[in-house]
């Protein structure tokens, strides 16, 4: 693993990846597969049968991206319509900051769990009510710098869900990665040495800007 595959190893949804599958071969469904996910997922999970789902094919994904697939679905996830993708396939789920952009996003979630094996994870991750309370800030740090931003989810919320679906929360609440909160001053120094505006997501961690939701379907 280089190092930047190395890096790559302490996002958090590769950390519960990492807890469940080890280094194990797995099928992984990823939803929103742009900004390169699949050679990111890859290179730190090279067994790993990788599969995209996002509503454009040109998302900042290159061929080399591509290539890396097993296959790609592209997809308007609103309309609720998800026979492309195999039922009782995959072993595990990610669904990283998208629910907060989708106005079902509680739908969209309920229609993909029979894409899971029995025993299959899925991990989600959103800006929780805490991002609506946080100062405005460039590369979003309230809520609302994004305008693509429609719903504000919670732990709450998605427990309920899982749990009303045969699904046990293993793990929920606000995201405090201890690695990005420890770099923290790092990236801070990074950006103004390169010159660049600090981005909002540098402090995420810090200030409770995420929540996430960690289920096993029983």
């Amino acid at each position: 693993m280089n190092i930047k595959a190395y890096g790559s190893s302490f996002i958090n949804k590769f950390i519960y990846l990492h807890k469940a599958f080890g280094n194990r071969p797995f099928r992984l469904l990823d939803i929103g597969a742009g900004n390169h996910s699949a050679t990111k997922t890859k290179s730190v999970f090279p067994d790993c049968e990788y599969h995209g789902v996002d509503m454009e094919r040109s998302y900042n994904n290159s061929e080399a991206d591509f290539n890396l697939m097993k296959a790609f679905y592209e997809m308007d996830l609103t309309r609720l319509d998800f026979s492309a993708i195999p039922d009782n396939y995959f072993d595990a789920i990610n669904m990283v900051h998208v629910i907060e952009h989708l106005h079902n996003g509680d739908q969209v979630i309920l229609g993909l769990m029979p894409k899971l094996k029995s025993g299959g994870y899925i991990y989600v991750e959103y800006p929780g009510k805490k991002s609506t309370t946080l100062p405005s800030m460039y590369g979003t740090l309230n809520f609302h710098d994004d305008p693509t931003h429609v719903r504000v989810y919670s732990v709450a919320e998605l427990t309920a869900l899982f749990t009303a679906n045969g699904f046990s929360v293993r793990k929920s609440g606000i995201r405090r990665n201890p690695w990005f909160i420890m770099a923290m001053p790092f990236r801070i120094m990074a950006s103004w040495f390169k010159g660049k505006k600090l981005q909002g997501n540098i402090f995420w961690d810090i200030l409770g800007f995420a929540e996430m939701v960690w289920a096993k379907k029983n």
